[in-house]
């Protein structure tokens, strides 16, 4: 391998390893919030059934997905569009954003000739 170049086949066995732990990990407490809670929406309170329970997903209250204790208390049950909204608020909490976008000061004076147009209309 020459500097500045990746090992392609190295960096794909560890995302793939991250993948695969990250599947297990998730597999493991979600089968339990599942057992443990009913099969509603912790938000927006859309019932779940066989049929789309795939759809509901478990989100860790306080955003550490290795916090998983066995008694439920840091998961909550959330269909994906909750959850994603949930995770969008977070980041902007994190990253301190508003939600309002910078406004750049205004340049433009309109009142700027103002007495000339009005010693004009004297005339």
């Amino acid at each position: 391998m020459t500097a500045g170049k990746l090992d392609n086949t190295k960096l794909d066995r560890i995302v793939a390893e991250a993948r695969r732990a990250a599947e297990q990990r998730g597999h493991g407490y979600r089968e339990r919030a599942l057992q443990m809670y009913p099969w509603v929406c912790g938000r927006c309170a859309r019932e779940f059934t066989r049929a789309n329970v795939q759809e509901l997903t478990v989100h860790h209250r306080n955003h550490d997905h290795d916090f998983n204790p066995p008694d439920g208390s840091n998961w909550e049950l959330l269909c994906v569009y909750c959850h994603d909204n949930e995770h969008s608020r977070y980041i902007d909490h994190v990253e301190g954003d508003t939600g309002e976008a910078a406004v750049a000061a205004a340049t433009n004076n309109p009142f700027a000739d103002l007495k000339s147009l009005l010693a004009r209309g004297k005339g």
